[in-house]
């Protein structure tokens, strides 16, 4: 097999496709968005801007530099490309380092040695650290990392990849209380209408596109605490 097409199978591995059919929502995100999930030939739309950051927010539970290292990898996870937004524009990695101080506080740890294993092993493989490598050279070290052949990981890489894979899954399609899906891209990625208390006849008998309801379920009364706190 020619090395060029092998290296463009090897990529699909890590495309946003590939993640749907992992998911089982490629069908869901077809039929809302009227496209086709193969590549398209016609000429490519504007870049997607990514989502503003909150003015004054910062950091949770990472360092800057295991900031920039998740941000790359989620960005290659579910990326960016001409037509729908990713895990950047969804904001994954914010979720992440918010639930490291929560939720996810047993596996800060696990993040601090595997992000640091990243940057090792991308400067020991390919020169520089990970955030600062081409697209195409972030992806080759997340399939060796995937693989479990990239070093330095404890107890394997493999294991690190999957646990970052799932949390960016999470970030990207969560519900947007929890610091991930801004702007519910997400749920427009995939088709999902949103939390509704009732649905019509239409509705199930899947006649009609479902009305989008872009809101969180703690914006309901009925998911609310009584005192103005929120449930989890």
């Amino acid at each position: 097999m020619p090395k060029d097409t092998e290296d463009s199978g090897a990529r699909n591995a890590l495309s946003r496709r590939s993640l749907f059919k992992q998911l089982g929502l490629a069908s869901a995100a077809t039929a809302v968005s009227g496209t086709s999930l193969a590549p398209s030939v016609a000429a490519p739309a504007a870049p997607v801007a990514p989502a503003p950051m909150p003015a004054g927010e910062a950091l949770e539970t990472l360092t800057a530099a295991e900031a920039d290292a998740l941000e790359a990898i989620v960005a290659r996870l579910i990326p960016t490309d001409e037509n729908e937004p990713g895990a950047t524009e969804a904001r994954a990695a914010h979720y992440i380092d918010r639930a490291l101080a929560g939720p996810l506080a047993s596996s800060r740890a696990a993040y601090a040695l595997g992000l640091a294993a990243v940057d090792e092993y991308a400067q020991a493989s390919r020169g520089a650290h990970f955030s600062n490598l081409s697209a195409e050279d972030q992806d080759a070290v997340l399939r060796d990392i995937e693989k479990n052949i990239a070093t330095g990981f404890s107890p394997n890489s493999s294991v690190f990849f999957e646990m970052v894979r799932t949390h960016t899954i999470q970030g990207t399609f969560c519900d947007p209380y929890y610091g991930g899906n801004a702007n519910f891209v997400g749920w427009d990625l995939i088709g999902y209408p949103g939390i509704r208390m009732a649905v019509s006849d239409d509705e199930q008998g899947m006649k009609v596109k479902p009305t989008a309801v872009r809101e969180s379920a703690y914006d309901s009364g009925m998911f609310t605490i009584k005192g103005g706190g929120h449930g989890h």
